[in-house]
């Protein structure tokens, strides 16, 4: 049978229906979003921590945050992978179908902000398709892309520290998906602006 024909008639959770029903509106922010992975394989690999902000009227909302690390010890265990950041993180701890479900409800209909934004979606999107939900429909931005737009650059990529270097955002010895993904948001503040998105 085909694929979209599966879909028409699919049950989804509750969770993923009124997350479908928020885009009736227009967004009102961004969320900043990085995430942790066990490698570069949607199909094979799985998030190991995401992190986000929310971002409104050019503020980075502190408060308006995502953090957790997603217990995957199956996948660490099949993989004879060590699970010791897991035990030693502070960082809230859920399993994947939890963390899933919380970040979905708090990211609503916002646009989505990331460095390599394409990766963060389609592991997110891996792990909503094993919870038998759809994939995101949220608009996203690339801080990478916003750069080399802004200054005409096509035969290049920059990594989040090269960003860091350029708009000389300071590095800290903590590398979390948080921390990454506060660095991205003061990124996205600056180019945002150069670039007059609203």
């Amino acid at each position: 049978m085909l694929d979209w024909l599966k879909n028409i008639n699919k049950e989804y959770p509750d969770f993923w229906k009124n997350y479908l029903d928020k885009f009736e509106t227009k967004p009102n922010r961004f969320v900043v979003i990085s995430t942790e992975t066990s490698g570069l394989n949607p199909d094979k690999d799985v998030i190991l921590s995401l992190g986000s902000f929310g971002i409104v009227n050019d503020s980075i909302i502190i408060l308006d945050n995502f953090e957790a690390v997603l217990l995957q010890y199956k996948y660490l265990h099949d993989n004879g992978l060590s699970n010791e950041f897991i035990i030693d993180s502070k960082m809230t701890k859920l399993e994947e179908n939890e963390a899933l479900e919380t970040f979905i409800n708090y990211l609503g209909n916002a646009v989505l902000v990331g460095h390599h934004i394409n990766f963060d979606i389609e592991m997110i999107n891996a792990a909503l398709e094993r919870l038998s939900c759809g994939r995101l429909k949220n608009e996203a931005l690339d801080i990478d892309v916003m750069y080399r737009k802004l200054h005409d650059i096509n035969d290049k990529q920059f990594s989040l520290d090269d960003l860091c270097d350029i708009y000389k955002i300071p590095k800290s010895d903590r590398n979390s998906s948080a921390e990454d993904a506060y660095k991205i948001a003061l990124l996205f503040l600056k180019l945002k602006s150069r670039l007059g998105i609203k």
